[in-house]
C-alpha cells in the first residue's frame, strides 16, 4: 500500500526543535527486525505487559482533514521491563508520552515507537502512560478493504466521515499496542471531539457529550465496559438522527440503538427492523448476545460496513442482498440484508470469540459467513439454508490456505468466507445432529467468553465435543488448498471408493445416496468395499457435504 511521503529534511527539523524545547528524545531509530515481524508478532516490548484499559481523546478536523489527540494507557506488568512497543503509522507521529508527570524519551522505527522509562518497573504493577499525537491520518480510498479515514461528504454536503482499519491496524489513526492477542480487560472510553454541528458516534454507550462554544465544537463520550479489540474501534461522524429500542433476550433487556442520517430516519425505521430477527437467531444458534452492558448499535457510513463492536457499521443502502445482488445466486440471499446479518454475527465470533493472531482470522470469517445459513435456517427453512451455503460454493478460488503465516500479521485466503463457512456446514452433517451442533456453537461463545484464542483451541474444543477426530478434516479444509476427492467404484452390489487429493490422516463420515437411499460410507486414503443387497444403479454424495466425487469406470472409459 503506497503512503505520502513528506520532506524529510523538514520532518527532521521539526524533530530536533522537540527534543530542544520538549525534552524526550526523538530519534530515528533502526531495528533488525522486519516490519511484518514487529506488527505481528508478540515481541519482547509487548509480552512484559498486559493492557488493562484505553482513554482515547481525538479531535477531527473535516475541513483540514487532520486528528490530534492523546491515547491514555493503562497497563499492568507482568515481569519487570523497561521498554515498550507502542505502534502509530505513518504519517501520524506521536508528540510525547508522559508517566506520572514526567516525559519519557522514545525513538521511532518506521510504524513503531519503543517508549522507555527511567528505570526498570517491577512486576505485578499497574501504570499508565498518556502518549499524545497528531497529524495527517492516510485517507481511505477503498473502505472497508483499505483503512484509514474515509472524509466524505452526505447528500447534502455536509462532513460524512468514519475510519476503518481491519487488516492495516488501529495503528494507521490511534496509538496503541496493535496486536490481537492483547484486548484492554476493562474496557475503554472514546472521547470524539467534532464541529459543533455534527455528531460522532462511537463503541458502547453514550455517557455524555459536551459542547465548547469558543471553539465551535462537541465532545462525544462513550464508554465500553467490555474488551475489545482494536480494529473494532471506531468514530463515525455525520448529521445524525438517532432512535432506539430495546429487545427482550436471553441476558434480558437489550438496547438497540440507530443512529442513521437525519434525511434516512423513515427508511431505517422501517429497515432496520432486521436487526431485532438477527438477534434472535444468533442468540438461538450462539447463546446470549455478548456485549449487553454496551447495548447493540446500527450507525451508518459511507462505506458498505463492518463489525465494530456493540457499533455495528451499515452502508448496503436499506436493501436486501450483498449490494441488492444474491451472492448465492439462489434466490435466498435476496431474503435478508446481507450486511445486518453478516456483521451483526461478528459480535459473537470475531468480537467475543477473538483471534490472537491475525492467521487465524478464519475464526471470524467462517464461521461469521455460516452465520448467515444460520440464520435462513432459523427464519426461513434449512433447505433454503442449504441451498444458500452451497450456492456460495462458487466463489472459492482455493488460490491459498486459510490459516495464513503466523507472527507476521498475515492473514490466509479470503477463502476463510465461502470455503469456511461450506466447511462448518459439512461438519454440521459429519456430526449429523443439530441439536448437538447448536450445543457446540454455543459452547464455543461459552467456552471462550470475551476471549482470543488459537486455531488449536477452536479445533480442540470441536474435536473433544464431537467425539470424532477432525486433526485431518481441519488440515485437510484450513491448511490445504485441495478439496478432497471421492473416488469410487461400483461393480454389481459392489461399492469401492477412497480418499485422492487427501492428506496422509484424513478420514470422516460421508452420507451417499445408492440407489436412493440413504447410507454412511468412512472413506480415508485406503480403499474400502462395501456390498449392497442388490446392484448398484445409481450413486451420488449427498450435497451437503463439501468434497467432490469421481467415477473411477467412468473416467477408465
Amino acid at each position: 500500500m503506497a503512503r505520502n511521503t513528506k520532506n524529510r529534511g523538514s520532518l527532521l527539523q521539526l524533530k530536533l526543535l522537540v527534543v530542544v524545547i520538549f525534552l524526550p528524545a526523538i530519534l530515528e531509530a533502526q531495528d533488525d527486525r522486519a516490519p511484518e515481524i514487529l506488527r505481528g508478532s508478540v515481541t519482547a516490548e509487548r509480552e512484559w505487559w498486559d493492557l488493562r484499559h484505553y482513554r482515547l481523546e481525538v479531535a477531527f478536523d473535516p475541513k483540514t482533514k487532520k486528528i490530534a489527540g492523546s491515547n491514555a494507557i493503562r497497563f499492568k506488568t507482568l515481569k519487570p521491563g523497561k521498554r515498550m512497543q507502542i505502534d502509530l503509522q505513518e504519517p501520524l507521529s506521536i508528540d510525547s508520552v508522559v508517566h506520572e508527570g514526567e516525559s519519557l524519551r522514545f525513538e521511532r522505527s518506521g510504524s513503531v515507537y519503543w517508549v522507555e522509562f527511567p528505570e526498570v518497573l517491577p512486576a505485578g504493577e499497574t501504570y499508565t502512560v498518556r502518549v499524545f499525537y497528531g497529524g495527517t491520518p492516510q485517507e481511505s480510498k477503498n473502505p472497508p478493504w483499505e483503512g484509514g479515514i474515509s472524509w466524505r461528504k452526505d447528500k447534502n454536503g455536509k462532513p460524512f466521515v468514519a475510519t476503518t482499519c481491519q487488516g492495516i491496524g488501529a495503528s494507521i489513526w490511534w496509538p496503541n499496542k496493535d496486536h490481537g492477542y492483547d484486548e484492554p480487560d476493562e474496557g475503554m472510553e472514546i472521547l470524539a471531539t467534532v464541529p459543533e454541528t455534527l455528531t460522532a458516534v462511537s463503541n458502547g454507550r453514550l455517557i455524555e457529550t459536551r459542547s465548547d462554544a469558543d471553539k465551535k465544537t462537541r465532545t462525544f463520550v462513550w464508554r465500553v465496559t467490555q474488551p475489545i479489540n482494536n480494529y473494532c474501534v471506531n468514530i463515525n461522524i455525520g448529521d445524525y438522527a438517532n432512535y432506539s429500542d430495546t429487545y427482550e433476550g436471553e441476558a434480558g433487556t437489550l438496547t438497540m440503538d440507530y443512529w442513521v442520517l437525519s434525511y434516512q430516519l423513515e427508511v431505517a425505521q422501517k429497515h432496520f427492523r432486521e436487526a431485532p430477527r438477527v438477534i434472535r437467531a444468533f442468540e438461538h444458534w450462539f447463546g446470549k448476545y455478548p456485549f449487553y452492558e454496551d447495548s447493540y448499535k446500527l450507525v451508518e457510513v459511507p462505506y458498505l460496513g463492518m463489525e465494530h463492536q456493540s457499533s455495528v457499521t451499515y452502508g448496503n443502502g436499506y436493501q436486501n442482498g450483498y449490494r441488492g445482488s444474491d451472492l448465492s445466486r439462489t434466490g435466498v440471499g435476496m431474503k435478508f440484508d446481507f450486511i445486518i446479518v453478516h456483521e451483526s454475527g461478528h459480535e459473537w465470533f470475531g468480537n467475543n470469540v477473538s483471534m490472537k493472531d491475525v492467521a487465524d482470522m478464519w475464526i471470524h470469517e467462517s464461521f461469521t459467513n455460516y452465520s448467515e445459513n444460520l440464520f435462513v435456517d432459523y427464519h426461513f427453512s434449512k433447505e433454503e439454508a442449504e441451498d444458500y451455503v452451497i450456492g456460495c460454493r462458487r466463489l472459492v478460488r482455493n488460490d491459498r490456505p486459510i490459516i495464513g503465516e503466523y507472527g507476521k500479521n498475515q492473514a490466509g485466503s479470503g477463502d476463510m468466507y465461502y470455503k469456511g463457512g461450506n466447511m462448518l456446514h459439512t461438519l454440521r452433517h459429519i456430526i449429523d445432529d443439530d441439536e448437538k451442533w447448536r450445543k457446540m456453537l454455543r459452547g464455543l461463545n461459552e467456552t471462550f467468553w470475551h476471549s482470543t484464542v488459537t486455531t488449536e483451541q477452536v479445533e480442540g474444543y470441536l474435536i473433544s465435543k464431537s467425539g470424532i477426530d477432525l486433526r485431518g478434516y481441519f488440515d485437510q479444509y484450513l491448511r490445504t488448498t485441495d478439496i478432497p476427492v471421492l473416488a469410487y467404484k461400483t461393480e454389481g452390489k459392489q461399492l469401492t471408493y477412497q480418499f485422492e487429493k487427501a492428506v496422509e490422516n484424513l478420514t470422516f463420515p460421508v452420507r451417499v445416496n445408492v440407489n436412493g437411499e440413504s447410507r454412511w460410507i468412512h472413506p480415508s486414503s485406503d480403499p474400502q468395499v462395501m456390498t449392497m443387497d442388490e446392484p448398484i444403479k445409481a450413486f451420488e454424495v449427498d450435497r451437503n457435504f463439501y468434497i467432490l466425487s469421481r467415477d473411477i469406470q467412468a473416467a477408465d472409459q
